[in-house]
């Protein structure tokens, strides 16, 4: 009879060290990381994600950020021409915002009076700026990678892109990689 109950208990002491294995590994599986794709172009949703990182990274959580599509007008460097672009191509650098103080509110536009009122109360209750927020992201150790495929699909080059850095050019599988290890991922 006892050595029947030993044997029990050697089998549930078995079954909770699988189990702790297992926890631990789960516990492991994921980064203090946050991860956040950002495809709008739209200057209050390139805010929110540059708020967000800056709160992420103060409390030591690194951060990864993913520009994407209309959202590389805010990594546009308006003192850097690229040469050799064709006609669609200019056609996308004329038509999108040169820079990130440029950008448009994705409601409340107003023929460019959103933006301007929106500059003016961040300044009046002292907010830091869309470029104050990038250089405090540098210092922080944010991360921003360009995708490739939507720079060339746009038109834009490197070469006017800004200088930041920790800036990098991959693809959406980097990102998609770099996410799945991350305890938060956010879509923008």
């Amino acid at each position: 009879m006892q050595q029947e109950i030993s044997n029990q208990l050697n089998e549930i002491q078995e079954q909770v060290d699988i189990l702790k294995k297992k926890i631990t590994s789960l516990e492991n599986s994921r980064k203090d990381q946050l991860s956040i794709a950002i495809v709008s172009g739209d200057m209050d949703k390139i805010l929110a994600a540059m708020v967000i990182s800056l709160a992420a990274a103060a409390m030591d959580t690194h951060v990864k950020l993913f520009f994407s599509f209309w959202s590389l007008s805010a990594l546009r460097d308006k003192k850097k021409k690229a040469k050799g672009k064709d006609f669609i191509s200019k056609m996308f650098g004329i038509m999108l915002p040169g820079e990130r103080n440029k950008l448009k509110l994705s409601n409340m536009n107003m023929a460019g009076m959103g933006p301007f009122m929106i500059k003016y109360l961040m300044k009046r209750q002292g907010v830091l700026s869309l470029d104050q927020m990038f250089k405090e992201a540098s210092e922080l150790g944010v991360e921003i990678t360009v995708c490739e495929m939507s720079m060339n699909l746009m038109g834009f080059k490197k070469e006017e892109m800004i200088d930041y850095p920790n800036l990098r050019y991959a693809g959406a599988a980097t990102f998609v990689s770099e996410a799945n290890e991350s305890s938060i991922q956010l879509f923008i």
